[in-house]
């Protein structure tokens, strides 16, 4: 087994398209070529969790993470960046970052958060656009269910908690081939006539090579016309940070004690009390501030977060109840997600052992 048939899984779970723009996730360090030995999933690489790799054996490290945000000019082992490319690539260990791709996905970060905090009725809270495309084609009425269902297949036709989605209209084609062509139907020189369906469905816009290629492979004309469109749409399923509803409207510091016990942390901060009912709860694994104002628009009761600025807590301080747990506390249980998920696949991963936060506190 390769690297790349590692990455390939991880890139369907969180595809590297949905990261933010100025992340670096994806493959950082190493050859996705190699040949796979056994992996490790922690939350940051640090000399600990290298350290832990190299005494196990292991050659792939998928961090939440990236280690490396910024460019280098030069590698001389002064800075732990330095240092952790330098006995990476000494011990031939790959490492592998998802970060604010995972953030993205439905099933990401935020919905791990949601478990945690016994919440229903999820949806995104604010949704990305611009990553959805539209395929037209137009297929013989005969072949139209091959070619549809080959097209779900590949990853179309999926809006929100739907799939199978597609839409189909009756018409008539014409095409003329040259003397060059092997028509499928119609003569050479002819201008022939076809019973045709116009078929249209969404597709994420990283399974552009997917749909065409299965569009080729079970379309029966030599030369089948598509069009491909850029969607302006939001991407419901795509996008930062989530809402979701409470089983039962619980009070503020009711709100706050279940938050401490599901998500077991020890410190959290807080705006002032207004003696609200919380039902409706918005949040954001890691750094969720600037996801204020959508949770505020949304009439979500509280926003959860790792991190608020000083400055939130009394800016919002009337519009919404805002609580910070702790960046590392928000996100740190993804690793065990991906963990499971890798293992049922793959089976030789294990969650680093060394690994802890690097805040600390004074009780």
């Amino acid at each position: 087994m390769k690297i790349s048939d590692i990455i390939n899984y991880l890139e369907e779970l969180a595809p590297n398209s949905y990261q933010e723009s100025y992340d670096n996730s994806g493959l950082i360090v190493g050859n996705q070529d190699n040949d796979f030995k056994k992996g490790m999933v922690c939350f940051d690489i640090t000399e600990n969790t290298l350290q832990e790799a190299i005494d196990n054996n292991m050659n792939l490290i998928i961090s939440h993470h990236p280690f490396l945000f910024h460019s280098i000019r030069a590698v001389t082992g002064k800075t732990l960046v330095e240092r952790l490319l330098i006995k990476a690539i000494k011990h031939d260990i790959s490492i592998y970052a998802m970060h604010t791709n995972l953030d993205n996905v439905y099933e990401g970060v935020n919905h791990y958060m949601s478990k945690k905090l016994l919440l229903n009725e999820l949806s995104i809270l604010r949704p990305q656009q611009k990553n959805l495309k539209k395929i037209i084609t137009y297929v013989p009425d005969v072949y139209a269910e091959k070619v549809r269902n080959a097209l779900f297949d590949a990853g179309g036709g999926k809006i929100g908690n739907y799939d199978s989605c597609s839409f189909n209209l009756q018409g008539m084609g014409t095409f003329k081939a040259n003397e060059a062509a092997n028509p499928f139907v119609g003569q050479k020189g002819k201008i022939h006539f076809e019973n045709e369906i116009r078929m249209e469905m969404i597709f994420p816009a990283h399974k552009e090579n997917q749909i065409i290629k299965s569009l080729l492979e079970n379309h029966p004309y030599e030369e089948p016309a598509y069009d491909i469109y850029l969607m302006e749409n939001q991407n419901p399923m795509v996008g930062s940070g989530m809402k979701g509803m409470l089983n039962k409207p619980v009070s503020e510091f009711d709100f706050l004690n279940n938050l401490k016990t599901q998500l077991d942390v020890t410190i959290v901060m807080h705006s002032n009390p207004q003696q609200r009912i919380i039902k409706q709860v918005a949040f954001c694994g890691g750094s969720g501030a600037f996801l204020i104002p959508d949770a505020i628009k949304q009439k979500a009761d509280v926003f959860v977060t790792g991190e608020i600025h000083y400055h939130d807590f009394i800016n919002f301080a009337g519009d919404i109840f805002l609580v910070s747990i702790g960046h590392y506390e928000s996100e740190h249980a993804i690793k065990h997600y991906l963990c499971e998920k890798l293992i049922e696949k793959f089976t030789t991963f294990a969650v680093s052992k060394t690994e802890t936060n690097p805040v600390n506190y004074l009780y």
